[in-house]
């Protein structure tokens, strides 16, 4: 629930005007000033680097698939990478999904601190198991899939159904401590 910061202004007899005290039969006016998010700084507030992000994000996207050896500037090395290796925008994808995950974390994180509802901060740490899975793929692809490292796949599997249970229990205590909130207003 968002609520107004007031501001009043000045008394009229802290202005440095020739005007009356009494002249106006009206009360001196209230100015609502708007409550600064909070969760609103930094490099999100650039236009420049917003626009790099989507910019860079709709080429990654239209650009056809594509691997490390197709590029221009690697031309003169000999690249030979397996038919199961993955395009670059597919990496893009992998990259930029984990990339968001912490920066969901640490936004949940921020948002515990500046509500003073420390549940959240536990959602937070809910979201690390998960963040590792994530790890673990990225990890398995970097090396092309390779059959010794099978066990980063089990252990992907193994950090969702544990992120997915720590993810559930911490919303739950998020809405248990919000539900006490709402009793004691």
């Amino acid at each position: 629930m968002a609520m107004n910061a007031f501001s009043f202004s000045k008394p009229s007899f802290l202005l440095k005007s020739k005007q009356n005290l009494f002249s106006s039969p009206y009360p001196p006016t209230i100015q609502i000033q708007p409550r600064r998010n909070p969760l609103r700084y930094g490099f999100l507030q650039s236009p420049k680097t917003m626009v790099g992000l989507l910019g860079a994000g709709l080429t990654l996207t239209l650009m056809g698939p594509a691997s490390a050896s197709e590029l221009p500037f690697l031309g003169s090395f000999q690249l030979s990478e397996p038919s199961n290796a993955l395009s670059l925008p597919t990496w893009a994808v992998h990259v930029s999904s984990v990339v968001e995950w912490i920066t969901a974390m640490a936004l949940v994180w921020q948002y515990g601190e500046i509500s003073g509802n420390e549940s959240w901060k536990g959602l937070s740490w809910g979201m690390v198991p998960l963040l590792g899975g994530a790890f673990c793929a990225c990890t398995w692809h970097f090396f092309y899939n390779s059959e010794s490292l099978e066990v980063l796949v089990a252990l992907q599997a193994a950090l969702t159904v544990l992120g997915n249970a720590t993810m559930c229990f911490a919303a739950f205590r998020i809405y248990k401590s919000s539900e006490e909130r709402s009793k004691n207003l």
